[in-house]
């Protein structure tokens, strides 16, 4: 396993507190805790939090993400990935989504791209 997750301020808390219970050696960390970046910081000021840090951004904002994404490439710059919640599955489904995708996936495997959950 290789996946690290960060997670978006505005993804309910117990996304993170579940898979630290179900799965604790997967790491997260949560937007707004200390060394992290704070509640509050841009989303292309997050892109380059995690390129840095290599960690995949858990997030629910399917509007305005693409758009940094794509802007973030455009300089030549790269993210890990990026995992886009299901608002359509439970929260229990999303969060199995998140631990079989930290468990089976290679470390490289989602960079630069958007992953919509569920990946199958």
């Amino acid at each position: 396993m290789t996946l690290k997750y960060l997670i978006d301020e505005n993804v309910n808390p117990l996304y993170p507190n579940q898979i630290k219970l179900k799965e604790p050696e997967i790491i997260i960390q949560v937007i707004g805790e200390p060394g992290i970046p704070s509640k509050g910081t841009l989303d292309p000021e997050i892109l380059y939090w995690c390129e840095e840090n290599n960690f995949i951004l858990v997030t629910n904002n399917r509007t305005s993400m693409p758009v940094h994404l794509a802007d973030h490439i455009a300089v030549n710059r790269h993210i890990p990935g990026i995992f886009i919640l299901n608002p359509n599955l439970s929260i229990g489904e999303n969060i199995e989504q998140l631990i079989l995708l930290a468990l089976a996936s290679e470390d490289g495997e989602y960079k630069d791209r958007i992953i919509y959950l569920p990946l199958l």
